[in-house]
């Protein structure tokens, strides 16, 4: 039996759509309308005779034979899409590498720690962002890399744990004092709720997990919704009330006593923070360097 020859456009789609994890966003990336998309998944399902996706209420789930089959086309397919875009210069010139994560983690140790690769001739790229909002741009190749708060689901990308950021939870000088003079036998977690709370959104992502991990409840509402950590730090230094936030950027604030942090000797909540490549980027050689500088840099953050 004459094994049938695949086409590379719909491999390509395939590869698109295992990587993304749905067909709409595969559909964005390649700059394809859905139905096309799904077209070209059902012609090359035609063509190898197995079922390659399941539909899910939120994307879809490769099939163990799609996990297979992207093992086999994925290097090849990079390849030549790499020389095809230029990614990899043939006269040896990297393109710049697209970088993104938190704001406050790019200013306070990523860009730091590749300033002697930018010194060097390295270009970058950098952009800020959330979690969801990153791996989606990965997905649809915007980024290089990125830096996420969070393992992306599924198997289409690779992450690997960079370094564990503590969170703490602070106040302003009065707010302490007004704690401390709390009755006897109120806790903590109680006394909380006549404090106000300043959070970078109205989920609370960051106070919500650490009440859930050392108080064992749901906190109160946000008094305060501020646009970046950095604001929030700002508010909450000038007496706003209470939030939780990485050590990294208030331990100047704690050493100088314009903060105090609440959790005193208690086991601080971790949060691991996640290098998660583009599928292929390693074809441009300063991704690589950019990305081995920040597994390097991280090992003593």
């Amino acid at each position: 039996m004459t094994t049938p020859v695949l086409d590379l456009n719909l491999l390509r789609t395939f590869l698109a759509v295992h990587r993304a994890g749905s067909f709409t966003s595969a559909a964005r990336a390649l700059g394809l309308s859905q139905p096309s998309v799904t077209t070209q998944i059902r012609a090359l399902e035609a063509q190898v005779d197995r079922s390659l996706f399941t539909r899910l209420p939120r994307g879809v789930e490769p099939t163990p034979y799609a996990h297979e089959l992207a093992e086999r086309v994925r290097g090849p397919l990079d390849a030549l899409d790499a020389l095809r875009t230029d990614e990899c210069d043939l006269d040896g010139v990297a393109t710049p590498v697209h970088l993104a994560g938190p704001a406050e983690l790019l200013c306070s140790r990523v860009l730091p720690a590749l300033a002697p690769l930018v010194a060097e001739g390295v270009q970058l790229r950098t952009a800020e962002g959330l979690t969801d909002e990153l791996l989606e741009s990965l997905r649809e190749g915007v980024h290089d890399l990125v830096i996420t708060t969070r393992r992306p689901r599924g198997r289409a990308l690779a992450a690997t744990p960079l370094s564990d950021e503590e969170y703490v939870l602070v106040v302003a000088p009065e707010w302490a004092r007004r704690l401390e003079g709390r009755g006897e036998g109120e806790s903590l977690c109680r006394a909380l709720r006549e404090v106000p709370l300043v959070s970078i959104a109205e989920d609370m992502p960051i106070v919500r997990r650490y009440w859930r991990s050392v108080f064992g409840a749901q906190p109160p509402g946000a008094a305060l919704i501020a646009p970046t950590l950095h604001a929030v730090l700002a508010a909450v230094r000038a007496g706003a009330g209470a939030s939780v936030l990485p050590r990294s950027l208030c331990r100047e604030d704690l050493e100088a006593g314009d903060l105090v942090d609440l959790g005193g000797e208690d086991v601080p909540p971790l949060n691991t923070l996640f290098l998660v490549q583009r599928p292929g980027a390693e074809c441009n050689p300063a991704v690589v360097r950019v990305r081995e500088a920040l597994e390097g840099a991280a090992r003593s953050w």
